[in-house]
């Protein structure tokens, strides 16, 4: 009988969903494998035996020589300080605004979402000539502060609109309680809400700074300067110059990316709880 149940539960089509899904995993982790490869093959290994074979040898020069050439360490903290700012203050921002228009119902709340709405969908492209004027003016510009602010307000955008459909919703039950109980809407906000939020706050929180970590287009424009410069900005300026081989482009395409898959894993549970606590409710 056990048997007859274990055949039922892993049915052909059980089965084949899984193996649908293996395939899926296969192709999406072979570029990185194949980049792995690659980084620590020597330039003559690659050019006799190509990019697909396993590497004769363990070559880690042309990681260290990429390192030490575009200064990564450096650009490295830049990154980390960009996005983590921004994945921090982003999500203080998008916390008040959400308070004030989810549970504070302000006057013409709906507008103010529409706007945030419009906000989000607009390019980067019809964004970088207002915003680099803007920059000159402020004298900020080739700053990590200029790019700091920028996509604060943009990730903010996102943030608003979504914990404003959250706190929306939330029990009004327990503010009342907690305004009997003689707690302010300050109060409330960072002692009832946050606290209940929390899952969804730390889903913006690594998404604002994994998305802000990949941003090329605007941080090349106002980062210039190579002390400035973050990850994405680097490699991209390297790639352009066409002063990097076969090995050494793999190398600091696997740095790259690294740090994100990192940063992912780590907080994956976290991730994984969010969004289960957000389908549940």
């Amino acid at each position: 009988m056990t048997t007859v149940q274990t055949s039922r539960r892993y049915g052909p089509g059980r089965w084949a969903v899984l193996a649908a899904l293996v395939v899926f995993a296969v192709v999406m982790l072979a570029p990185f494998a194949i980049v792995s490869l690659n980084a620590i093959k020597t330039p003559a290994d690659y050019s006799t035996n190509g990019p697909l074979s396993l590497p004769s040898e363990l070559y880690l020069q042309g990681i260290i020589d990429f390192w030490n050439r575009v200064d990564f360490g450096r650009k490295l903290l830049n990154s980390l300080i960009t996005s983590g700012a921004v994945a921090v203050l982003a999500v203080i921002l998008s916390v008040l605004n959400a308070y004030a228009l989810g549970i504070g119902r302000v006057k013409g709340r709906l507008w103010i979402l529409v706007v945030f709405l419009v906000a989000n969908t607009m390019p980067q492209e019809a964004l970088a000539y207002p915003l680099y004027y803007l920059s000159k003016e402020a004298g900020l510009y080739d700053t990590q502060l200029a790019v700091i602010i920028i996509f604060t307000a943009i990730q903010a955008a996102f943030g608003t609109y979504l914990l404003s459909s959250v706190l929306g919703a939330f029990p009004r039950e327990i503010l009342e309680a907690a305004e009997i109980d003689g707690a302010g809407r300050w109060r409330a906000l960072w002692r009832i809400v946050v606290p209940i939020s929390r899952p969804t706050i730390s889903v913006l929180l690594i998404f604002f700074f994994i998305w802000t970590w990949n941003e090329f287009f605007l941080p090349l424009i106002f980062l210039i300067s190579n002390d400035n410069q973050t990850v994405p900005v680097a490699l991209g300026v390297l790639q352009g110059q066409r002063m990097m081989d076969a090995t050494m482009s793999s190398a600091s395409a696997l740095l790259g990316i690294v740090p994100a898959v990192a940063f992912f894993l780590i907080f994956q549970r976290t991730l994984t709880r969010g969004v289960t606590v957000g389908a549940i409710k």
